[in-house]
């Protein structure tokens, strides 16, 4: 049987932002690049055996149980998106798999509001297929379901919150369904939720998610790098009117976007997500920011994303428990703790075009410099508007 099985089997940020931008883009064209950061060695029929699974999502469509989910427990979705996703379909075409050895290259192409679907469900498959063609094995569930029991004990114990956000670089579906399992059955208080809808549907629990990257890089490549954080947050309040408000704030680092995160944003957004750089170093720096604002930060949340376990969960809330709202997103520590080395694996938007603009590069200047995104020349262009010109250009590879 085919991998994915839902058509929902997806990040909900991915819908979220689909809603987006049928609304407010539906001319742009986007392309997608996958990224092996890990530099993983594919084995012989690695290309082929994604390709059929890639090729049996076009069978996939929203079910009416899933769409009677979204529109439960997602009432800002409106009723035309959902029968617009109702009739949506994968189309294979617009993927596009090579391999050359043990290397393999994915790029996606189409319109954007079709194309934004394709990342996590391609991720996730390269890192399934990967293991089951190398025959690597994992550990036994029930050891799977006791690691992730004695998380969720130690999240209870320190009283914050946590979401599972482990689709893209999980070991397998079959992993990740026993790990939200887990989590829900588990006696307390932490598990607030999921970012994967087919199991937040299938497990009863809250979809989690608001908005990733992409949606910034491409205003910054279509409207400028100088208004690029503003514009996108002031687009996302036109379609959600204060629904889903925590802001990402590392696409043109941190500092470029608190200096831009005025005063009607910080009250308007509930908070902000941390996704890359030293996290105590952003908390300080987020509760000063609110501050300076005259805003309390107990009335403001973050939720840190990057690369989370359990001693880093520990480290965080030690330093800003009762002084600002904590959350966590948790991710490969959950779905991928499986005595096997997880996948280090991405697929970033590289370029955007619309009716009035030809293909343009889009960037992302990440907090930690080896997560840069973009061409040496579009990422020299965009620290030259925003004077992050300490910024070294040798820390920023080509679509890397």
């Amino acid at each position: 049987m085919s991998i994915i099985k839902s058509i929902i089997d997806n990040d909900f940020y991915k819908f979220t932002m689909q809603f987006g931008v049928t609304k407010l883009y539906p001319d742009v064209k986007a392309r997608y690049k996958f990224i092996n950061r890990g530099q993983h060695e594919f084995p012989q029929g690695f290309a082929a055996e994604l390709q059929k699974e890639i090729n049996a999502m076009a069978s996939l469509a929203l079910t009416k149980d899933e769409k009677d989910f979204f529109t439960i427990n997602c009432p800002y979705l409106s009723p035309a998106y959902l029968d617009f996703l109702q009739g949506y379909r994968y189309d294979p075409a617009e993927v596009k798999i090579t391999q050359n050895g043990t290397d393999v290259e994915v790029h996606v192409e189409g319109y954007w509001y079709r194309t934004i679907l394709w990342e996590v469900p391609i991720l996730c498959l390269i890192s399934e297929v990967f293991y089951k063609l190398t025959n690597a094995e994992r550990i036994p569930n029930n050891e799977i379901t006791k690691r992730t029991s004695d998380k969720v004990d130690l999240y209870n114990c320190l009283g914050v919150t946590v979401a599972e956000f482990g689709t893209r670089r999980r070991h397998s579906y079959e992993v990740q369904d026993i790990v939200v399992k887990e989590l829900t059955n588990h006696k307390g208080k932490s598990f607030v939720g999921t970012s994967n809808v087919h199991f937040a549907h299938k497990y009863g629990v809250k979809p989690i998610g608001t908005h990733a990257h992409e949606w910034f890089m491409f205003h910054g490549a279509r409207y400028g790098f100088k208004i690029a954080n503003s514009i996108s947050l002031d687009r996302w309040v036109k379609v959600y009117y204060g629904d889903l408000g925590i802001a990402l704030t590392d696409t043109y680092t941190s500092d470029v976007f608190f200096g831009q995160f005025d005063k009607k944003l910080s009250k308007l957004f509930d908070g902000v997500r941390h996704d890359s750089g030293d996290p105590i170093e952003f908390g300080e720096k987020t509760i000063a920011h609110y501050e300076k604002m005259g805003i309390n930060p107990l009335f403001k949340t973050i939720i840190f994303s990057d690369g989370l376990n359990s001693e880093k969960v520990e480290m965080i809330t030690k330093a800003f428990k009762g002084r600002i709202g904590l959350s966590f997103g948790i991710g490969t520590d959950l779905t991928n703790d499986t005595n096997l080395r997880p996948m280090n694996i991405v697929m970033k938007l590289t370029e955007i075009s619309s009716i009035d603009i030809k293909w343009t590069g889009v960037v992302k200047l990440s907090d930690e410099k080896n997560k840069h995104t973009g061409t040496p020349r579009m990422i020299a262009l965009a620290k030259e508007m925003l004077d992050l010109d300490d910024i070294p250009a040798h820390d920023a590879p080509e679509n890397d």
